[in-house]
């Protein structure tokens, strides 16, 4: 699945495209992804002039001057397609710009999802209401996240896929920053010391960076809109690496937590 990195770099490949310009067409070629396309979307959309993009978690945003914004989640499996030489069977959304530049979302399984609202009721969406805040936000810092992990026994790594807690955080690259920060995945939330919290947050915000410069991970379907594809995963500390060692000299190990598998080095993370 497409996490935080991957959809910035997502929003920032198609910030070159379609900033600035007017969308020509607005096509979609069958009535849902894992929900009905909004029954207004071409109407409201055509014509506009896309004002600026963004990303909220793990939300592309596209805004627009009639006061409307575009929000999509790419799913599972969902890329933008840009000047694609061919439509095919998984394009299942087709834009095209005043220059014209044609876009096309493509969504194999189709777990993603577009929506259209009213850019300044973004903050009441309930996707949006009750999301912590931004991992590379001013908002995000130990403060925080001891006052929203204080009396927790879920363990830290179940607290950081959260939304509630950080916005946008997946598996990856928890994974990645509990070994970086050198945090047991298991420990109780409420029992981590403020000096690791210091060194989570900075993990974060380091693993995070480190994903969006190099283009995301190279997972299954995902790639660019470009098509070229992220190689963070060659820099993978920990995921997908059992049996292989940990920069610290311990091994790798794998267990199974609520269905997902966590990657971790019990020599460095205690």
């Amino acid at each position: 699945m497409p996490e935080l990195p991957e959809v910035e770099t997502t929003v920032r490949g198609l910030e070159s495209v379609l900033d600035g310009q007017v969308l020509t067409l607005v096509e979609t070629r069958r009535a849902d992804l894992r929900r009905a396309f909004p029954p207004d979307l071409r109407q409201r959309l055509t014509g506009a002039r896309v004002t600026g993009l963004g990303r909220r978690a793990k939300y592309g945003l596209v805004h627009t001057d009639r006061g409307d914004t575009m929000v999509f989640h790419l799913g599972m499996s969902g890329r933008w397609r840009v000047d694609p030489d061919a439509l095919g069977t998984h394009d299942h959304l087709v834009l095209e710009t005043e220059e014209g530049r044609r876009l096309s979302l493509a969504d194999p399984r189709r777990f993603g999802s577009v929506d259209l609202l009213e850019t300044e009721r973004l903050a009441a969406w309930p996707a949006f209401a009750a999301l912590g805040p931004e991992p590379l936000g001013d908002d995000f810092h130990a403060a925080q996240l001891a006052a929203a992990l204080h009396g927790r026994i879920a363990p830290i790594k179940a607290m950081l896929l959260d939304q509630r807690i950080v916005a946008g955080l997946g598996n990856i690259y928890v994974c990645e920053a509990l070994n970086i920060a050198r945090i047991p995945p298991t420990r109780p939330a409420g029992k981590v010391s403020r000096p690791k919290l210091v060194a989570l947050v900075e993990a974060v915000r380091a693993v995070l960076t480190e994903a969006i410069a190099a283009g995301g991970s190279t997972l299954r379907d995902y790639a660019r809109p470009d098509g070229e594809l992220g190689y963070f995963s060659k820099q993978f500390r920990v995921y997908g690496r059992e049996g292989e060692a940990c920069p610290c000299g311990g091994v790798v190990e794998r267990r199974i937590d609520s269905g997902r598998s966590t990657f971790h080095c019990r020599a460095c993370q205690r």
